[in-house]
């Protein structure tokens, strides 16, 4: 099994956070709804990453978590 990195990256003055698989990959997001997406491989279909726009936004200042309606696999050795 070959190891993949997960990169999460965060647009302050935007409030965007995003996950991906993989650093760079040409594709598009497709609504998950509650301004949520998936990122799409556009050459393989599949889920490469999760958006989430309007992050900080969704949760009162005092509480810091947040669920999102996604499912994953996530494998160990």
């Amino acid at each position: 099994m070959t190891k993949k990195n997960l990169h999460v990256w965060y647009d302050k003055e935007s409030d965007f956070l995003e996950f991906r698989m993989r650093k760079t990959v040409k594709g598009y997001y497709k609504p998950l709804g509650n301004e949520c997406f998936e990122r799409v491989d556009e050459k393989t279909g599949k889920v490469v990453g999760l958006a989430i726009f309007n992050f900080t936004k969704r949760f009162p200042k005092t509480h810091r978590e947040l669920h999102i309606p996604v499912e994953m696999i996530l494998k160990t050795e």
